[in-house]
């Protein structure tokens, strides 16, 4: 039977029900564990799931992904429960008060890249980012950071085994090279931090498949695409977004990455549930498409990465891995 650890931070609404229901939908044999820093949200997931499912096993932990403590604490508990993980679903993000430059919108519309302005939300799209109690710019330490701890403490449980473990990452088209820097890896100068905490996801999954494909342990990265879900529905006014899904609607026979529906942006992680992990790109994202009639389908796109600086990078997330469990090495057993 297979285990499968989800980690959401606002609870499994949207996107994370709706891959929850897929999955056991695939095998209802699997152990379900929704990883939330809401307990009522998260067991109220699971209530809904069992409503549907009532044979599922689910189960649930509390933890804040942003909160190194937290997560030490959280993987020691896992370390209990099981023995093995086959899944691993890294999904908790967060993209705290985002700014739409509305002149930017109106200019870009009238441009050849149109499309990958509305794809991307490059040049129009910002961030207020912050410092958390761990001294960590709070969108790097709960969008990668945090994912990353938890992996490396889970490590008995994802390598050497007789069956290989997968982690699924969620990124994002957003994700580009040129918002990331790496002499400012937590985007402490910048305005677009999540589109460079993105980024370092396929960094850093590109660098753990190189580390621990021999030991079992697969990396893969998706891109749910556009789905309106409570993150994107913080970005404008829910009423322009009720204006604006006749357009959107029209704009997915034009971009395949409109997928707009909770169901169908989980494609990619449900195709990815059903493949052998060794067949698979370490250079590749997993893109979930809908066309314009609605068919689903996953769409495979190279990585855009310098893999001597995802070399780099990994080098610096060991550095404050290091730092990090010196700091909470009361958290460990």
């Amino acid at each position: 039977l297979s285990s499968v650890l989800y980690l959401t931070r606002f609870g499994c609404s949207g996107v994370g029900l709706a891959l929850c229901r897929r999955l056991l939908e695939e095998d209802g044999r699997i152990h379900l564990c929704i990883a939330c820093r809401d307990t009522l949200k998260s067991q109220a997931t699971r209530d809904l799931i069992l409503a549907d499912y009532p044979d599922a096993q689910v189960s649930t932990v509390e933890m804040d992904v942003g909160n190194l403590a937290s997560v030490l604490c959280v993987a020691r508990e896992l370390r209990c429960r099981f023995q093995h993980l086959d899944f691993v679903y890294l999904n908790a993000g967060i993209m705290p008060d985002p700014h739409v430059n509305f002149k930017a919108l109106w200019h870009g519309l009238f441009t050849r890249k149109v499309l990958h302005m509305l794809t991307t939300a490059e040049g129009i799209m910002t961030q207020t980012d912050r410092v958390n109690g761990d001294g960590l710019q709070e969108v790097f330490a709960t969008n990668l950071f945090g994912h990353f701890i938890l992996v490396r403490q889970l490590e008995p449980l994802l390598c050497g085994n007789e069956k290989p473990s997968q982690l699924i990452w969620t990124s994002s088209s957003n994700a580009r090279k040129t918002a990331f820097s790496l002499s400012d890896y937590q985007h402490a100068k910048g305005k677009e931090s999540y589109s460079s905490s993105k980024y370092a996801t396929d960094l850093t999954s590109v660098v753990l498949n190189r580390k621990f494909n021999k030991q079992g342990l697969y990396s893969s990265v998706v891109c749910p695409g556009l789905v309106m879900s409570n993150m994107t529905y913080r970005i404008l006014p829910f009423f322009l977004w009720k204006l604006l899904m006749p357009i959107m609607w029209l704009i997915r026979f034009f971009a395949n990455t409109y997928t707009l529906t909770p169901y169908n942006g989980t494609e990619a992680h449900v195709w990815l549930f059903k493949q052998k992990p060794e067949s698979l790109d370490a250079l590749v994202k997993y893109h979930s498409c809908t066309s314009g009639l609605g068919k689903n389908y996953v769409e495979p796109r190279k990585i855009d990465v310098d893999e001597e600086i995802a070399e780099k990078f990994y080098e610096k997330l060991l550095e404050l891995e290091k730092q990090a469990l010196e700091r909470y090495s009361d958290s460990l057993d």
